[in-house]
Parts: C-alpha cells; sequence; structure tokens
C-alpha cells in the first residue's frame, strides 16, 4: 500500500534535491571560514579591478582637463586621494560580500541539516518506527 506522507516526504526531497540542493552541497562542502574567506578573496579582486575601470572612465571623461592641470596639481596628494578612496570602497564592498555570503552558508547548511533529518525520517517510516526530528 502507498504511504501518502512518505511519497510527500520523498517529493520534498527531490525537489530540494534537484533545485537548490545541489548548490548547497558545493557550499556545505567548505568550513565556513574557508568559504567565506575565498568569496572575499574574489571580492577583493573585483573590486580592484572594478576601482581600476571606473577611476580609468574619471580620467577619460575629463582628460583634457586633467592634461591641462596635470603640472599645476600635486600628484602625491591625488594619488593618496585616489589610494584612500580605494581603500575604502574595497572594505566597505569587503565587508558587504562577508555578510552576504555567511548568511549564504547558513542557509546552505541549514537546508542541508533539514535535508539530512529527511533522510533519516524516511528511513524510519521504511524500517516501521517512527523519530522525532527536532
Amino acid at each position: 500500500m502507498i504511504n501518502e506522507e512518505r511519497i510527500r516526504l520523498m517529493t520534498r526531497m527531490a525537489s530540494y534535491a534537484d533545485t537548490e540542493g545541489r548548490h548547497n552541497e558545493s557550499i556545505a562542502s567548505y568550513f565556513r571560514s574557508d568559504y567565506v574567506g575565498m568569496q572575499v578573496l574574489k571580492a577583493v579582486i573585483c573590486a580592484t579591478i572594478a576601482y581600476m575601470i571606473a577611476f580609468a572612465v574619471y580620467i577619460y571623461y575629463d582628460f583634457e582637463t586633467f592634461m591641462i592641470n596635470i603640472y599645476k596639481m600635486d600628484l602625491w596628494d591625488f594619488a593618496a586621494k585616489a589610494l584612500k578612496n580605494y581603500v575604502i570602497f574595497t572594505i566597505v564592498y569587503c565587508v558587504l560580500v562577508y555578510i552576504g555570503f555567511t548568511v549564504r552558508y547558513a542557509g546552505a547548511k541549514k537546508g542541508m541539516r533539514r535535508y539530512f533529518n529527511n533522510l533519516r525520517l524516511l528511513g524510519s517510516m521504511y524500517s516501521g518506527r517512527e523519530i522525532q526530528i527536532k
């Protein structure tokens, strides 16, 4: 005889495994510090590239004025301001990435824990004994 509760559970588990389960499994295979650290390192690289592009566009946009004033301005001060802006941009971006990927990792671990609890529940349904899942 078909057990409807067991079928619902298997359907829910198959749906999870096909959609977000694969993604969560790849995330949960890392330690939290390794996963978040790798994402923050990628963010530093991306922030550096993005800042370089934005800085180049800023210079290119008003290139004529920049070239006229290049001999009048203090280049060390200009470079210090650009470096300060780069550091601020990178730190803010990395903090946001850290928070976002920490939340994503926690969600992936929670989803995987729920999936494994459902596996245990399904196994107990087949063995004939019921267990409580917290």
